[in-house]
């Protein structure tokens, strides 16, 4: 989905937080993409991004990081019309997914990216610009050797923390303990972020959440879900 950097201090190192395994890609997701993109996606050679004019209007922008099969953003950009709605997803079968349903729901507020969500960041969103931006169960690499390729380092964190306007929210969904406990210890160490949670940090699932089949089937097996929620405050 994503690369990272796991030094404090550096600038963003290109540790991928993604294996590319396209896995199946059906006939109706690449029809798709070869039909909708050019109305929906935004191409790798655009470099910074003017949201007003790639949207036709000024509006609120909320960005989803790694959207999957696109489920949860389609579910947002229908309810609400108002926003203007940024995917991120690295495989082009979730992303063929997504522009079906985008079709299929007439989704006019809606624009993809097909890329690294860092890169994406880094050098295609201008600085606070983002009203809102969503990691929802972010790849945990569970394996202490492979941890360094965690989304969310302190590199990532405080340039997620650049792209927020002021009071805009950086939220955060996991079904992992652990690497909920690391996020909470990134996140609260990011100068200008305030953690909303309650004393343990974290907050209740807020309604404009979906609860996807992914959270459902983590459920079904035992899995807590934490959810993190910090504002931009300066």
């Amino acid at each position: 989905m994503m690369s990272n950097n796991d030094d404090a201090s550096g600038p963003l190192r290109p540790v991928r937080s993604f294996v590319r395994r396209e896995g199946r890609i059906t006939r109706a997701q690449e029809q798709a993409l070869a039909e909708l993109w050019p109305i929906y996606g935004i191409a790798s050679d655009v470099e910074l991004i003017d949201l007003t004019q790639l949207f036709g209007r000024k509006a609120p922008a909320i960005m989803e990081l790694g959207f999957g099969n696109g489920e949860t953003l389609v579910q947002l950009a229908a309810a609400e019309p108002n926003c203007n709605f940024l995917g991120v997803e690295v495989y082009r079968p979730g992303v063929g997914r997504l522009l079906r349903r985008v079709r299929e729901l007439g989704l006019l507020n809606v624009r993809v990216f097909c890329d690294d969500a860092v890169d994406v960041l880094t050098n295609r969103i201008a600085t606070e610009s983002l009203t809102k931006l969503l990691i929802f169960f972010p790849d945990p690499w569970p394996k202490k050797r492979h941890q360094k390729r965690r989304l969310i380092q302190p590199g990532f964190a405080r340039l997620a923390s650049e792209r927020l306007i002021v009071g805009g929210t950086l939220h955060v969904a996991t079904d992992w303990e652990d690497y909920a406990m690391h996020i909470l210890g990134v996140l609260s160490h990011v100068v200008g972020l305030r953690n909303m949670g309650g004393e343990n940090g974290f907050i209740q699932r807020p309604s404009y959440r979906p609860v996807t089949k992914f959270e459902c089937r983590g459920q079904a097996l035992g899995h807590r879900v934490w959810d993190l929620l910090f504002e931009r405050v300066g």
